[in-house]
C-alpha cells in the first residue's frame, strides 16, 4: 500500500492529502544517475549559456507567480502580500544576480603563474581556476518556501557554479515545493538544459538516501541543529565524505547602549518589535535576546514592547512541531525560574497560532538555558548596568549569524572594544539597524561560527557560489587542453597574472 504525503494549513490546522508519494530508494538512485549525466553536459557549456539558463529559471518563476503564492500561503500561513510576494521576487532576483556574476567571471579566481626563474630556481607554468564540484543535494527550510527552498539561494548558487541540483522538498510545504520545482524544471527544459539538471525528492527517508548516494558531491542545508547533525552523521559514514554546508541555529544578540535608549527609545522599540515578530518570529536572523541598560530610558523601551505584545493577535507558526517546541521553551524559561514573564505567549484558538511573548532577566544571571533558540515570536530582554555585564551575558550566548549594536556617535569610543569582540562571535555585525532582512548582494555574508553554521562560507550573496566549486591547477599544460579562461590572450574576465590583478579587457 502506497502512502501519500499530507499538507496542513497552519492557520486552521486542517490537513489534506497532496497525492505526492514518498520517493523510493530506487527513484533516488535514478535521479542521482540523471544528475551525474547532466553534470558532464553542463560543464561543457560556456558561462554565457549558463547565465542564460539562470535568467530563464527566473522568468519561469515569474510566469507562475499567482499559483506559487496561493499555494505557499495555504501551506505556510505566511501572507501572500507582501511577505511571500517579496520572497518570490527575491528568488528571481538572486537567479539573475548570479547570472551577472557568471558572466563577469571573477568568481573563478583565474590565476596564471608563468614559467620562469624564481628565488627557488626555475619554476613551471602553473594555472589555477575553480571548477564545478558535481551534483548537489539541497535541503530547503520550512520558514522560506521560496528564498531558502526549492527555488532558493542554495539551488541558485549551485546551478550558477555549473552543478545539477536535487532538492529535498520540505515536509511543511510539499505542494509549494512541487510547484516551484515544476516551474524551474519546465523552464530548464524549454531552455534546452540536459535532463537531470534539476530534480526533487520527497520524504525524510528519501533525503537520507540522497545524502548517502555516492554521486552526490555536496549538501546545502537550512534547518534545525538536530537534523543537521543527523545528516552530518550520514556523511561521515560515506566511503567518501563530502562537504556539508549547514545553516543551523542562531540567537542573534542585539545590544542597546544608554545613549541610544535615551536618544531614540521609541524608534528602537518599534524596530525591535517588528524584527522579533516578523513572520511570526520564524526567521533565522530574529533577535532572540536584547541587552538593554537599566534606567528610565530603557524602561520606556520595555514598556513599549510589552504594550505592543499585549495588543497583538495570534499569528500562525509553520507546523505543529515548531508550535510544540515554541510552547515548551517559552513556558519552561518561566516555570523553571530562568526568566521573568512580562507578556506570556498565548496559543490562539485556531491551528498553530500564537501571540508574542516578552521575558526579562538580569544580564549577569544569563545562563545557557535562557539562550536556547525559540523559533517563534519570543524575545528575552537582558538588563545590564555596564558593558562588562553585557560581556558576561554574551559568554552564555551561542555564536550566531548576527549581532546588532545600537549606539550614538558620542559612544563609539566606549563600544569599539565590544564591537571588535563581537566579530569573533558572528558572521554579520549590524549597526543601528535590525538583523532581519538579509540583502542579496556581492558583499553579503550570511553565516557564522558553530552552531550558526558549520562553514566559513555564506549562503546568501554572490560568494555563496564558492561552496560548490573546487580549485584545480594545470601545470605546464598544452594551451589546447586549458579552459579558455586560462589561455593566453583571454581578457573577458578578471585574472591574476604573475601576481598582478588584471581586470577584464586587459591582456597579458
Amino acid at each position: 500500500m502506497t502512502t501519500t504525503l499530507p499538507t496542513t494549513d497552519p492557520r486552521s490546522g486542517t490537513t489534506r492529502d497532496t497525492g505526492i508519494e514518498p520517493t523510493s530508494e530506487a527513484q533516488v538512485g535514478e535521479l542521482t544517475a540523471a544528475a551525474a549525466e547532466a553534470f558532464s553536459a553542463l560543464r561543457a557549456h560556456p558561462r554565457s549559456w549558463r547565465a542564460g539558463l539562470l535568467r530563464a529559471l527566473a522568468d519561469g518563476l515569474e510566469a507562475r507567480r499567482a499559483d506559487l503564492l496561493s499555494t505557499a500561503e495555504a501551506e505556510t500561513g505566511l501572507v501572500a502580500s507582501p511577505r511571500l510576494d517579496g520572497e518570490l521576487t527575491r528568488s528571481a532576483y538572486q537567479l539573475r544576480l548570479f547570472a551577472e556574476a557568471v558572466e563577469e567571471g571573477g568568481y573563478l579566481e583565474a590565476t596564471i603563474d608563468s614559467a620562469g626563474d624564481t628565488p627557488m630556481g626555475p619554476g613551471p607554468d602553473v594555472r589555477r581556476m575553480l571548477i564545478p564540484i558535481g551534483p548537489v543535494a539541497v535541503f530547503g527550510s520550512s520558514n522560506f518556501p521560496f528564498a531558502f527552498s526549492v527555488a532558493g539561494g542554495d539551488t541558485a548558487s549551485a546551478l550558477a557554479a555549473g552543478n545539477p541540483v536535487i532538492v529535498k522538498a520540505h515536509g511543511s510545504h510539499p505542494l509549494t515545493s512541487r510547484a516551484s520545482f515544476e516551474a524551474l524544471r519546465d523552464a530548464a527544459d524549454a531552455y534546452g538544459a540536459p535532463s537531470g539538471t534539476i530534480g526533487i525528492v520527497y520524504s525524510q527517508s528519501a533525503g537520507a538516501t540522497l545524502v548517502a548516494d555516492p554521486r552526490v558531491a555536496a549538501v546545502g542545508f537550512t534547518g534545525s541543529l538536530s537534523t543537521g547533525r543527523i545528516l552530518l552523521d550520514i556523511i561521515e559514514k560515506r566511503d567518501r565524505p563530502i562537504p556539508f554546508y549547514g545553516e543551523l541555529s542562531s540567537l542573534n544578540p542585539l545590544i542597546v547602549t544608554p545613549g541610544a535608549a535615551a536618544a531614540r527609545g521609541a524608534e528602537i522599540a518599534e524596530g525591535l518589535y517588528a524584527s522579533f515578530t516578523a513572520s511570526t518570529g520564524q526567521l533565522c536572523t530574529k533577535p532572540g535576546i536584547a541587552f538593554l541598560p537599566r534606567g528610565a530610558a530603557a524602561d520606556e523601551v520595555v514598556s513599549a514592547l510589552v504594550e505592543r505584545a499585549r495588543e497583538a493577535g495570534a499569528q500562525p507558526l509553520l507546523n505543529s512541531r515548531i508550535h510544540e517546541a515554541f510552547d515548551d521553551i517559552a513556558g519552561r524559561l518561566v516555570s523553571d525560574g530562568h526568566a521573568r514573564s512580562l507578556v506570556a505567549s498565548r496559543a490562539g484558538e485556531d491551528g498553530f497560532t500564537v501571540t508574542p511573548g516578552v521575558l526579562e532577566i538580569d544580564a549577569r544571571d544569563m545562563t545557557a538555558a535562557v539562550t536556547e533558540e525559540a523559533f517563534g515570536p519570543l524575545i528575552v530582554l537582558a538588563r545590564y548596568s555596564d558593558l562588562d555585564e553585557v560581556r558576561t551575558g554574551l559568554t552564555a550566548v551561542p555564536d550566531s549569524l548576527t549581532a546588532t549594536l545600537h549606539a550614538e556617535d558620542s559612544e563609539l569610543d566606549d563600544i569599539a572594544p565590544l564591537a571588535t569582540e563581537l566579530q569573533d562571535l558572528v558572521g554579520r555585525l549590524v549597526f543601528n539597524g535590525y538583523p532581519t532582512g538579509v540583502r542579496v548582494s556581492w558583499g553579503q555574508h550570511h553565516g557564522g561560527p558553530w552552531p550558526a553554521t558549520n562553514s566559513a562560507h555564506t549562503s546568501v550573496g554572490i560568494t555563496a557560489i564558492r561552496r560548490f566549486l573546487r580549485p584545480i591547477a594545470w601545470q605546464s599544460a598544452p594551451e589546447a587542453l586549458l579552459p579558455k579562461e586560462l589561455r593566453d590572450g583571454f581578457d573577458a574576465i578578471p585574472r591574476r597574472v604573475d601576481g598582478v590583478l588584471r581586470l577584464a579587457g586587459s591582456t597579458r
